[in-house]
């Protein structure tokens, strides 16, 4: 476990192996993340196979719950070039933030 020094949340280790060969290998099409609450921590929640698409993606992402992810995307540009992109994605529910933060305040 590696501690990030600019917010001071620890991440797994297995969060960067992850991440590595998602962009140098092309392993996974996407790798969703979440905070562990027992010992402050981002984990990997899961990893999608890279025959998985947008919908396998979505499906995993709980309603009421926060993740974040990076999807890996391939595109074709209006000039017909293919492209591909790594995207970060920050899933959450307005309403669940909302009660973290009160929780914070009164804590």
């Amino acid at each position: 476990m590696k501690v990030n020094s600019a917010s001071g949340m620890a991440v797994n280790e297995e969060c960067g192996l992850k991440l590595l060969k998602l962009m140098a290998k092309r392993n996974y099409r996407f790798i969703v993340f979440r905070i562990e609450e027992k010992v402050p921590q981002v984990m990997v929640e899961r990893f999608g196979e890279p025959n998985e698409g947008y919908v396998d993606f979505s499906t995993c992402l709980p309603p009421n719950e926060c993740r974040y992810a990076v999807f890996d995307i391939d595109f074709t540009t209006e000039g017909n070039c293919q492209k591909r992109k790594i995207i970060f994605i920050a899933w959450y529910n307005y309403y669940i933030v909302m009660d973290i933060c009160f929780r914070m305040q009164t804590s």
